[in-house]
């Protein structure tokens, strides 16, 4: 499929009661509303074709953005790539799953992430916190710098209460992994969302809840989960 193709398929398959829910959810025009079960449909007949995503990506739409990220070939995206993407997205959906996704899955993750969480743009640290979140489901913890992790549990108790909106959302989706995802730290991480307590990000407009990071991590920690790794962050 061509560029035009499936941007003409994504037209087609826009619907406006998506739309205004993704508007709400901090998804920036332009795009059409398309439900991600119809971009699975065309990655499927895609698959993977990196020289395609990165067209569908600059296009700025974000339904195509999203689907660029699902058929990218991760192993050949450059630092310059992700480096670009991560400055062009400013929807929420593209710079809190998209991009971190790719980047999480490619060669250059935990040091992109570590770079993105000290923008002074607030899109592009969200795009950190949430990439150096993936990780932690991804690589075994023995590939996992545990000192830079238990350095960004500080991090995010000093910081987390007076960071933007999706930044702290973002932190505090942050802490639930570590705990979830990595052993050697997990009662550091639930002694840190202890300290770090309730977190208050504005949802107005959707039925969205911040979770509770120890909760959710004991909630893991009970149906025997806790530890086990993802072969994809991709959904």
């Amino acid at each position: 499929m061509t560029v035009n193709e499936i941007m003409a398929d994504l037209q087609a398959h826009g619907s406006e009661s998506i739309k205004k829910i993704l508007l709400n959810h901090g998804v920036k025009e332009p795009f059409f509303g398309v439900k991600i079960e119809h971009l699975k449909t065309i990655q499927k007949k895609v698959k993977k074709d990196y020289s395609l995503a990165k067209d569908l990506y600059a296009t700025g739409n974000a339904d195509a953005m999203y689907l660029a990220g699902l058929i990218t070939d991760d192993s050949k995206m450059t630092k310059a790539d992700l480096q670009a993407w991560a400055e062009q997205a400013l929807s929420n959906n593209i710079n809190e799953y998209t991009v971190p996704w790719v980047a999480a899955e490619s060669n250059y993750g935990f040091e992109l992430g570590l770079e993105w969480i000290d923008s002074d743009k607030d899109h592009v640290a969200a795009t950190g916190w949430s990439t150096l979140g993936n990780l932690t489901a991804l690589k075994p913890d023995s590939e996992l710098d545990l000192a830079t992790y238990r350095a960004l549990l500080q991090r995010a108790i000093n910081n987390i209460h007076t960071s933007a909106n999706r930044v702290k959302a973002r932190m505090n989706i942050f802490v639930m992994n570590v705990g979830c995802y990595i052993l050697p730290l997990a009662d550091e991480a639930v002694a840190a969302a202890t300290k770090i307590g309730a977190v208050y990000v504005d949802t107005t407009g959707t039925a969205c809840k911040v979770p509770d990071a120890t909760t959710y991590i004991d909630k893991v920690k009970a149906r025997g989960a806790q530890g086990k790794k993802k072969k994809t962050v991709k959904c």
